[in-house]
């Protein structure tokens, strides 16, 4: 029996009142403002002043992988076009254009950029091709900030062979081993490679300053490496155990920075809250859909410690007590730019990415997908209440499609979230901040649907891309490729 439970389409809501009476039926709390302003009179067109550089909207892009860079690190022609669209987007905060490994082993995937000497050309060149987009869409790049995200990709690196994952692991977790085939056997990261990799993320950081980027963004998120150490409650040793330990490896890699790259901005884009890993309910879909998501066994691992900003007693439930202690350090080390996002891609996707369409090793979603939605901009906006001083970007806002703008200047205007950050949809909709700020309204042929299919792509060893809405995706191969697989041919 299929027990799936269909929720509606955002697009089936034809005005702001029956969009906000849907929002109280589901008894969540989430702002809409009925009236989009325009041009000067937008709390989204406001610049916003980071200590002595003024940005200016309150657009922001999150970096997106492509798996279209080659296996040098380099980017190919897909790379540059979509950073051409990010510079024309009119967003005036570029959050890392994408992730870049600082180690060859460290990529999620073989064809992830890299930031290391040999790709130092390419680094400059993805900056001009972004700046000089945005100075043909806006004029001006001069209130335009623009970071490099760096990262290693820990437990979810697949760096050689897209097929194969060679995760790099801090400790043993009980349900993430099980669910990527590791045992006890199965070696983790030494101190000694741990010390070596904060050397890289320096240098990765002083080539991204010679180049001209602004900040790097110091990756926490979405199970990756930086993202681990902070559950890592079961590790031995000088990185894991205490918050200390815990947050060491970022406090070294900040100090690094600011000792060898004086001037440059850091962020750091954080899961601030996680949940038990989800799996396909075995009982609901049928051949063709999958089931519910339903969160894996747990009863044999409590208290839960192998999450971070969750109750160990109920992991299903946020608890941002360490979450802020660490935004607190991060404060105090002189980072000024927080990126708000939670769980992972990985093992529960719906907290991280809500979607009525699931991604093909995904599932369908436990609960209104406008749930999760609140659910990340509730915790921003507590998180930007207890650091008013914080440059904070908030996630979560593509799922909202027509309602987009509406959303977002709502939380703007009531000091909840300095920047709403721009995800999937600017890959089908990249002229998306530009048509808000200059008309109020948006195209609705381009608005991102959450077909999923810029995730299930990767998942399947293809570049990613918006195959469904951009006229150039649609005329690739891996569009028929997608269309068979989701047929189940």
């Amino acid at each position: 029996m299929n027990r799936t439970v269909r929720y509606p389409r955002v697009s089936s809501f034809k005005s702001a009142e029956a969009f906000r009476a849907h929002i109280e039926s589901l008894d969540v709390e989430m702002g809409c403002d009925e009236e989009i302003l325009q041009a000067s009179a937008s709390p989204l067109a406001q610049p916003y002043v980071l200590d002595d550089f003024t940005i200016g909207n309150r657009f922001a892009i999150h970096p997106m992988e492509g798996w279209d860079g080659d296996t040098d690190g380099l980017p190919s022609d897909l790379t540059k076009r979509r950073w051409r669209n990010f510079g024309l987007s009119g967003a005036k905060l570029i959050w890392g254009g994408e992730a870049f490994a600082v180690v060859a082993e460290g990529r999620a995937n073989p064809n992830q950029l890299m930031a290391r000497p040999e790709t130092k050309a390419s680094m400059a060149e993805l900056r001009d091709i972004l700046l000089a987009a945005h100075a043909e869409a806006m004029d001006s790049c001069d209130d335009l900030l623009l970071g490099l995200q760096l990262t290693h990709s820990g437990r979810f690196c697949r760096p050689f062979r897209k097929d194969r994952m060679e995760p790099a692991i801090l400790y043993h977790h009980p349900l993430l081993d099980a669910k990527f085939g590791l045992d006890e056997s199965y070696p983790l990261m030494e101190d000694s490679y741990i010390e070596e990799l904060v050397g890289h993320y320096v240098n990765a950081a002083k080539l991204a300053r010679d180049v001209g980027y602004q900040f790097v963004d110091v990756k926490h998120c979405h199970g990756y490496l930086g993202h681990e150490f902070l559950s890592a409650y079961h590790r031995e040793g000088k990185y894991g155990g205490s918050f200390e330990n815990r947050t060491r490896f970022a406090r070294e890699i900040i100090e690094g920075i600011h000792a060898e790259a004086p001037g440059l901005q850091i962020g750091v884009r954080l899961s601030a809250f996680d949940f038990v890993p989800f799996r396909p309910d075995p009982e609901g879909g049928d051949e063709r859909f999958l089931g519910a998501g339903i969160p894996e066994e747990y009863g044999d691992a409590m208290p839960y410690e192998y999450g971070f900003g969750l109750d160990p007693q109920d992991p299903l439930r946020m608890q941002l007590g360490e979450t802020e202690r660490f935004i607190e350090m991060l404060q105090g080390m002189g980072v000024r730019l927080i990126n708000i996002s939670c769980g992972s891609p990985y093992y529960n996707p719906h907290i991280q990415r809500p979607a009525l369409f699931p991604p093909s090793d995904g599932y369908q979603p436990p609960e209104d997908p406008l749930v999760g939605v609140a659910r990340q901009l509730n915790a921003v906006a507590t998180i930007k209440e207890r650091f008013p001083q914080m440059a904070i970007v908030g996630s979560g806002y593509s799922y909202l499609q027509e309602f987009l703008p509406h959303v977002a200047q709502h939380y703007v205007r009531e000091g909840k979230v300095d920047f709403p950050g721009l995800g999937r949809m600017v890959l089908s909709y990249p002229e998306l901040p530009r048509d808000i700020l200059t008309d109020g309204k948006m195209q609705r042929k381009l608005i991102c649907r959450t077909f999923s299919d810029c995730t299930t792509a990767p998942r399947n060893g293809m570049v990613s891309g918006c195959f469904p809405l951009d006229a150039f995706y649609k005329e690739r191969e891996e569009a028929r490729r997608l269309k068979e697989l989701k047929a189940g041919d």
